[in-house]
């Protein structure tokens, strides 16, 4: 166990060296005596067991140190667990959402406004299935790393859009359950700049082991330039909304698409695996607006989720004109943001 990069973790790893020791102690103390007894007092030395029913002066001895100890180890617990659950005077407010698999983040402050993305896990699929060396962070290493300033208290409000996940950052003290229909809240302020990686720490599907954390904490300048940038990437995109693309711009964006959020299922070749295949599928190559409720609206029972809520309409129409083109589909069609836009509304 470490001390981690929180003033809350150190005092967890205190708590948790002042009750080992107690507990050392008392553990060496007990079976002392007990293996003492055994060896003095054995049958073959000649010992005769006495014969009594109590003793109250022992009694109320064996009773007493206990409660003493107890409140002792009980005092210093109950201050670490009220700095634990001490969630006021947040500087910086982000929700949290685990989805099967992967995080969305949204900054709630007037500073973060229309600032919120998702955090896939990065690592190839080729070092995931042994045809490449793994590399130092392997499973450990995302597109979007969740950034917060440092040495200001942000605290999580942390949710599931579908099973139970749990938000587990170690160095920053941070493990929270993030459940469907409620908000767990945590905290966390570090003044030590630097990466640090977590993971989902409950078991919440076949892909449990692929959805990492890793957060970047950065200074206040440093984190006002990010959300500088998130901010205008936002208005970026909204500009884009309400552009029409060619087809080979489409194409490229969608292929961008497709291997962050579908190869996983779907195949790099589009030739299927956990998910269906792609090339030739009666979805992609058959009624369009049937296509765009899949992608939008997923599958209810199937592993395809519900992407309408994770990508852009840009990025919706780009990645189901790629699924229409490519793997031999070639319907020709092509899909514009504003169609996107259009079909959710309809």
């Amino acid at each position: 166990m470490a001390p981690g990069a929180t003033e809350v973790g150190l005092e967890i790893y205190n708590l948790h060296m002042i009750i080992l020791g107690i507990c050392t102690v008392i553990g060496i103390g007990v079976f002392g005596v007990m293996f003492y007894s055994l060896y003095a007092h054995r049958k073959s030395k000649g010992a005769v067991p006495a014969t009594f029913h109590e003793n109250t002066r022992v009694e109320i001895i064996w009773t007493i140190i206990p409660f003493f100890i107890l409140v002792g180890m009980a005092w210093p617990a109950t201050s670490t667990l009220l700095q634990i659950y001490d969630n006021e005077d947040a500087e910086l407010d982000v929700l949290v959402t685990g989805y099967q698999w992967k995080w969305k983040y949204e900054y709630l402050n007037e500073d973060g406004e229309n600032v919120a993305f998702f955090s896939n896990l990065r690592t190839p699929q080729s070092e995931i299935r042994n045809t490449a060396p793994k590399g130092e962070h392997y499973l450990l290493e995302v597109d979007e790393p969740l950034v917060l300033p440092a040495g200001k208290k942000v605290r999580f409000l942390v949710t599931a859009n579908d099973v139970i996940h749990s938000w587990w950052v170690p160095e920053l003290a941070v493990k929270k359950d993030a459940i469907p229909g409620f908000i767990n809240e945590t905290w966390t302020r570090t003044s030590e700049e630097g990466v640090y990686r977590g993971q989902c720490a409950e078991l919440c599907g076949k892909d449990h082991g692929f959805m990492p954390i890793v957060v970047d904490v950065v200074s206040e300048s440093e984190f006002k330039d990010w959300m500088a940038s998130k901010q205008a990437e936002a208005a970026e995109i909204k500009k884009l909304m309400a552009q029409s693309f060619t087809m080979d711009e489409l194409m490229a964006r969608g292929k961008a698409v497709y291997d962050r959020n579908c190869l996983a299922c779907h195949g790099a070749n589009g030739e299927g695996g956990v998910g269906k295949a792609i090339a030739g599928s009666p979805v992609a190559t058959g009624d369009l607006a049937h296509h765009l409720d899949v992608a939008i609206h997923g599958v209810p029972g199937t592993a395809m989720q519900a992407f309408g809520g994770q990508l852009n309409d840009v990025d919706m129409a780009a990645v189901v004109t790629f699924q229409r083109n490519a793997f031999g589909n070639n319907m020709g069609d092509m899909v514009q943001p504003i169609d996107v836009f259009n079909h959710k509304k309809g």
